[in-house]
Parts: structure tokens; sequence; C-alpha cells
């Protein structure tokens, strides 16, 4: 992951975290797909937030949430390798896991800071 984007991608993971220590899990899972989305490009930082998202699956005992994230483990670090990932992409189970989505703003902002999106 490229020095400009790791700072915005951990600080997403960051605030996904104090809003779970908060009890919030509207506010943690966006800031995990918030995560997902600059780290998708890469394998092991859109792995580890596929990881996150199993967990929050099954600290929610979401069984869709569950079983979409666990071929997202599988294939998702691979698609990054190859350079295959759909953009704008959320992640989670509730997005089909090839659909690209529009980016939001600040986001796009920060990866085109980076590379043209």
């Amino acid at each position: 992951m490229p020095t400009q984007v790791r700072p915005y991608y951990v600080a997403e993971l960051r605030k996904s975290e104090e809003a779970r220590t908060l009890g919030d899990l509207q506010l943690e899972w966006h800031h995990l797909e918030r995560a997902h989305i600059l780290g998708q490009r890469w394998p092991l930082e859109h792995n580890a937030v596929h990881w996150r998202m199993l967990k929050f699956g099954f600290r929610t005992k979401n069984m869709r949430e569950i079983i979409g994230q666990l071929p997202r483990l599988v294939f998702g670090g691979v698609k990054s390798f190859v350079g295959t990932v759909p953009i704008g992409n959320t992640g989670g189970a509730n997005v089909p896991a090839l659909k690209p989505l529009a980016l939001p703003d600040d986001l796009a902002a920060i990866l085109n800071d980076t590379f043209a999106v």
C-alpha cells in the first residue's frame, strides 16, 4: 500500500475499533466499508478488512455476512494481486462481490492523489 494511502486506511480501521468499543455497530461497519474501499487494491490490506468483516459477522450473528465473507477472504487478495478489483465496492455481503460502486468524494480524492481511479 502506498504511503499516501496508508494513514487514511489505518484511520478508518481505528475509527471502526472505536465505534466497536462504543457499541455503535452501524458506525463500525461504515468505517470497515471505507477501509475496504481504500485497501482493496492491495492483497494484505484487502484481506485484513475482510477478516474484520467476518469477525463482525460472527459478533453480530449475521449468517449472511459470515457466508459472504468466506469467499471474499479466499479470492479478495488474489483479485487485488492481479489488479481486478471492482473499484468502490464496499466489501460487505450486502453488495455483489464484483460490482463496482461510486467512490465517496473524500476517498476518491485520496486515491486520485496516488493514481487515476
